[in-house]
């Protein structure tokens, strides 16, 4: 049965919990997208942890575990992310583990897609296709496609561009055996640039997909 000083002590992480979650709510429209997810995840893994262990110690344990996502980098995310380095490599796709413990792949649009066009090319087939090898053998992932545009064009255009380049993917996938259940699209647009829209080259790096794969924590 818990003592009072546990339970003092449970009330004070978990106000403090409850206020980093008030003041991320009003100061995350300035963070990207990662970082909003890790701040957040900061502040609910914070409560988690004063449930869990009633001390300082657990609170911060949980905090530590939120900024993550949830996700672990298991040896199978090891082991996949060697294999799409070792798949891509020469290509042009950037194969990272990211801050909350995604493999990210960004792909660009040269092996991707054709300007305007959401079909994939042909030398986007074998890099989806060592993706989904293995996959089977991870039930406990998620999947989620991301698609750029470049500043070229109107919003009317490049929204549902960016939406359907991140489907046609994801039906690859699906076609080579990936749950879709386990995979989610989403389209950003012109919205987040990785380079200046103002040469050829910064637009065809803009015009891309990102496929994130995580594994979530076993709890």
């Amino acid at each position: 049965m818990p003592t009072l000083i546990q339970s003092a002590s449970f009330q004070r992480s978990a106000v403090a919990g409850l206020c980093a979650l008030a003041v991320l709510a009003s100061g995350c429209a300035n963070m990207s997208e990662t970082q909003r997810h890790a701040a957040i995840g900061a502040g609910v893994g914070a409560l988690a942890g004063a449930a869990i262990g009633d001390s300082k110690k657990s609170a911060a344990i949980g905090a530590g575990v939120g900024a993550l996502g949830g996700y672990v980098w298991s040896k199978k995310m090891a082991d996949k992310k060697a294999a799409m380095e070792q798949a891509t490599a020469g290509t042009g796709v950037a194969v990272t583990q990211t801050p909350d413990n995604q493999l990210k792949l960004n792909i660009p649009s040269d092996i991707s897609f054709d300007t305007g066009r959401a079909d994939i090319k042909a030398n986007l087939y074998p890099i989806l296709d060592s993706f989904a090898q293995g996959l089977g053998n991870q039930p406990n992932t998620d999947i989620r496609i991301v698609g750029h545009t470049d500043s070229t064009g109107s919003d009317a255009i490049n929204n549902p561009l960016s939406v359907n380049r991140a489907a046609s993917a994801r039906d690859y996938l699906n076609a080579r055996g990936v749950d879709a259940r386990r995979m989610q699209i989403d389209g950003r647009g012109s919205r987040e640039p990785v380079a200046d829209n103002g040469s050829e080259a910064g637009r065809a790096r803009n015009r891309r997909i990102e496929i994130f794969l995580a594994e979530r924590a076993v709890r």
